[in-house]
This record gives structure tokens, C-alpha cells and sequence, in this order.
């Protein structure tokens, strides 16, 4: 589809309805095995997809019509390492401001849009769907949260506007489920958790969003038993899966063993920090994991530091962790703040005096891969301390993978996409009738030509249009006019 097409043909975000005649038809879409199909949508799943031109019909007869000409078609990604409770933190001010960026306009709307949306996607007011990462909905998920304020004084909802605002940013880039750490215990006690709950809640029929409870830094010991309690009022809470960074405890081993074991008393993911320089912690999580066999599944990460020990060690490594099932999410964008401070030895929140900065390297996704270790890609920090540039781009995180060379174009989009779900939990999508319609259209005519220069793009979650980005690349008069330089919003140069 032009970017220049009259406004009446373009997909507005949340225009198309599920079931019946609303039934949303994408057309004209190109495939990553090069195919050019129409693509019938209903009821949150992929009903048809078939050759181009046979499934669209009349002009109206089918509801909405999508013109993807000139897009790719690919599963959408998802976002399985984000820090929402830190988000949008960079800038100065950010905290007492909150929802001052890109997204910001689109934050006070939400809450309306989300529950103008209960009415036709599944949500707090209809039946729990089992595939919805966002857990059990209570009275505490509401489209408000101003609950607290935290040791730093920050309110909750200035946690809340962040929160949304950076889920936002990365549902425009195609993000339609996410993962997000939020820190527990400290001043906030389980403040924060229920400002996410409450983001989770506003954001419900735009995006699906999973809540990681990330545990204090010490759990062992006397020192630990209020930490161990609030894991507990945690998932009582709501909180999808547990996670923190046994790096940071003085017993990194027993830290790592009390989080896989109240994960599994609840059958709750778990889903730790590390930096993984010293292989001997990663290979304790891979024997607990191996022990208790977590049904939801152990994943750890951004693993830089395994990428600067030996290569044989790390093989083995990689081999331990695929043995008991532990996934591994690297952050190729830059390290999180967690993962920082566990490089450095150091508790969240503050540079320890006398340590030695370490270049930042993301873990070796090739030597994993090639161990049978499951792979997948997040975004990590997105504006705050530990990257004030963040992006929170899948795509982007993608391009590095294939940029430096740990993965091929293909391989690199499934650990954002494919891979990222499931370790999510979240059921497989492919462009074929009957799985979930959790897509992304994407200017360009390949993977590897949309990692490059992709910036336009459609979101689509649960069958709707959800999400559209535009853009279009324009150069002024010169004496090469003749060439016919490219538009990005013409069908002939996708991109």
C-alpha cells in the first residue's frame, strides 16, 4: 500500500472488528518465500490466506480491506527482555515528567481505547484466554495506579505513564506481546508491580504484556526472608514470572536455587539475570532447571560475559543450559541495568567504586544456537540510565544479530519473533490458516531488505490493526532527477 494513498484506503489502528463481514482482508502482501497472498483475518486468527487477488472479493464484501502491496508479511515480533518500571528515565526529569516522548501523545488516550476494546477482545470484562501472556486480572488491574512513592519519589503513576508510553514505542515497531521486569522489595515493596499491572490493564487489546517479578538482591540468608516473602504476595499478586539476578546475591547458587523453587510451586516461568562471565552460575541454573524441570520454562540472560570466556568453556556451557531446557535471551542493543551491575558486582542502582569496565559484548548466539540452546533477542533497556538511546526495536535487534554476523537474516527475525514466543509460552505463529493472527507488514520485499531499511509498518494483534508507522523518503530537485531515486512510499522501491 502507498504511503500516498488517499486516507479512506489506509488501515487505521483498530478500525477492523473481528467475525462477520467486518472481517479484515490483508491484500497483496508478499511472503518470505516470495509468494504475493491475500490473507482473511477473524475472530484473533488467520482464517485464509490464499493467491493474490482471491480472497478480497467485491470492494466492501468482505470489511475492511488492507492494501499491503509493497509490504512483507511476517509474523510479528515479541519483546521477551524489557525494563517498563526504568523506561524513559534517561533524560533529566524524566521521573517527575514521565510520558514526555515520542509516544506521549498517544499515552492519555489509552485507558479510553483499552476499554473501548473490551468490548470485542478478550480482557478483564470477558472470558480469560489461555494464550494471553498477561496472567489473572483482579481488582487491582485498573487503567490507574497512584498507589505509591517510592524511596527515589517516584509515583506510581509516573511509573504507569512510562510504562505505557515505552510499550507503546515498541508496539509501533511490531512488538504485540512483551516481557517486562519489575523490580520488588526496596522502599517500593510491591509498589511498582501494581503500576505495571495497572499499564498491563490500560494497554489490554493493543498489546499483551507479562509481568516479571524480579526479585531484591540478596534471597538467602537472614537477610533474604523478606525477599522470599514478597516472591510469594508476588505471583499472589499477579505477577507472571519471577525472575532477578543471582549474581548479586552473596550465594549466587542458593539465590538461583530459592527462585526456581518457588517458581515451581506456583508453575510460574522464571526468566534470571546474568551476565554469565562466571560459567559456573550458569551451569547451577542449568542443574536446578534440570532437576525441577519448571514446566513454563527457565530462561537467563543477556549472557554478554560468555562471549569473553574461553570458547571451549563456553561450549560446554551451551551445552549444560540445552540439556535442561534453559533458554537464553541475549540483548544484541545493550546491556539492561540488572546485567550491568552484575557484570560489575554491584547491587541495582549505582556504579561501584574501584570496578573495571567491561566493553560490552552480547552472548554468542551462533555457539549457543549451534548447541541446541534456544536463542531469543530483546531490546533491553529503552531510554534509561543503562542506554539512553535505547530503541526498544525488534527489528533493530535483529539487524545487529545478522550485522556481526551470529546469525543469518532469517535466523536472526526468528529470535524476535519465532523464538521470542516461545519463550514467552505463547503459541506459534506462521502466515497460514488457523494460527494466531499476531502479524507484522513491514516495507520491503525480504527479511533481510526490511532489517536494513524497514521503517514503514503495519501492527496487527488478534486480527485488528493495531499500529501504523509511515514513512517517506523524499530528495530534493538536482541534476539527478533522471535517476528516478527512490520513494520509500512507492510500490516500486520497497524499503
Amino acid at each position: 500500500m502507498p504511503d500516498s494513498s488517499p486516507p479512506s484506503q489506509q488501515p487505521r489502528p483498530g478500525s477492523a472488528a473481528p467475525g462477520g463481514e467486518g472481517t479484515p482482508v490483508l491484500c497483496g502482501a508478499r511472503l518470505a518465500d516470495g509468494r504475493t497472498v491475500d490473507v482473511r483475518l477473524g475472530s484473533g486468527r488467520i482464517l485464509a490466506v490464499g493467491t493474490a487477488g482471491s480472497l478480497a472479493g467485491e470492494a466492501g464484501g468482505w470489511g475492511a480491506r488492507v492494501d499491503l502491496g509493497g509490504y512483507l508479511l511476517l509474523p510479528a515480533p515479541a519483546e521477551p527482555h524489557a525494563h517498563f518500571d526504568t523506561a524513559l528515565t534517561a533524560a533529566e526529569g524524566a521521573d517527575a515528567v514521565g510520558g514526555a516522548g515520542v509516544a506521549g501523545g498517544a499515552v492519555g488516550e489509552v485507558a479510553g481505547v483499552a476499554a473501548d476494546d473490551r468490548s470485542r477482545a478478550p480482557g478483564p470484562s470477558g472470558p480469560a484466554d489461555p494464550s494471553d501472556p498477561s496472567g489473572p486480572s483482579g481488582p487491582a488491574d485498573s487503567a490507574g495506579f497512584s498507589g505509591f512513592s517510592d524511596c527515589s519519589g517516584v509515583s506510581g503513576a509516573d511509573v504507569q505513564r512510562r510504562a505505557v508510553e515505552a510499550a507503546l514505542l515498541q508496539l509501533g515497531h511490531g512488538a504485540t506481546a512483551l516481557r517486562t521486569h519489575v523490580r520488588i522489595g526496596g522502599g517500593a515493596g510491591l509498589d511498582r508491580l501494581g503500576a505495571l499491572r495497572a499499564a498491563r490493564a490500560a494497554l489490554r487489546g493493543l498489546a499483551d504484556v507479562a509481568v516479571v517479578a524480579a526479585a531484591p538482591p540478596v534471597l538467602t540468608g537472614a537477610a533474604g526472608a523478606d525477599g522470599r516473602a514478597l516472591l510469594h504476595e508476588a505471583v499472589a499478586m499477579g505477577a507472571t514470572a519471577l525472575g532477578g539476578c543471582p549474581d548479586l546475591d552473596p550465594d549466587p547458587a542458593g539465590c538461583t536455587e530459592t527462585l526456581l523453587r518457588v517458581a515451581a510451586e506456583y508453575g510460574c516461568a522464571v526468566d534470571l539475570h546474568s551476565d554469565g562471565a562466571d560459567p559456573a552460575r550458569l551451569d547451577r541454573v542449568a542443574a536446578v532447571a534440570g532437576d525441577l524441570r519448571c514446566g513454563a520454562g527457565v530462561a537467563v540472560g543477556p549472557c554478554g560475559g560468555l562471549a569473553r570466556v574461553p570458547y571451549e568453556t563456553a561450549a560446554g556451557v551451551a551445552q549444560r543450559l540445552a540439556g535442561a531446557g534453559v533458554a537464553v535471551v541475549c540483548l544484541p542493543q545493550g546491556d539492561c541495568g540488572a546485567a550491568r551491575e552484575a557484570g560489575r558486582g554491584g547491587a541495582w542502582g549505582g556504579p561501584v567504586r574501584g570496578a573495571v569496565a567491561q566493553p560490552f559484548s552480547h552472548a554468542p548466539v551462533r555457539l549457543l544456537r549451534a548447541a541446541g540452546v534456544r536463542v531469543a533477542a530483546g531490546s533491553g533497556a529503552v531510554r534509561d540510565a543503562a542506554n539512553p538511546v535505547g530503541r526498544g526495536d525488534p527489528l533493530q535487534s535483529a539487524y545487529v544479530l545478522a550485522a556481526t554476523g551470529e546469525a543469518a537474516p532469517v535466523a536472526a527475525y526468528e529470535a524476535v519473533a519465532g523464538q521470542a514466543r516461545a519463550v514467552l509460552g505463547l503459541p506459534e505463529v506462521r502466515v497460514e490458516a488457523g494460527f494466531p493472527a499476531e502479524l507484522l507488514a513491514v516495507r520491503g520485499d525480504s527479511i533481510a531488505g526490511a532489517l536494513s531499511l524497514g521503517y514503514s509498518r503495519i501492527v496487527i494483534h488478534r486480527g485488528r490493526v493495531v499500529a501504523r508507522t509511515s514513512a517517506v523518503r523524499e530528495y530534493c530537485d538536482s541534476g539527478a532527477a533522471e535517476l528516478d531515486l527512490p520513494r520509500q512510499g512507492l510500490r516500486r522501491t520497497a524499503g
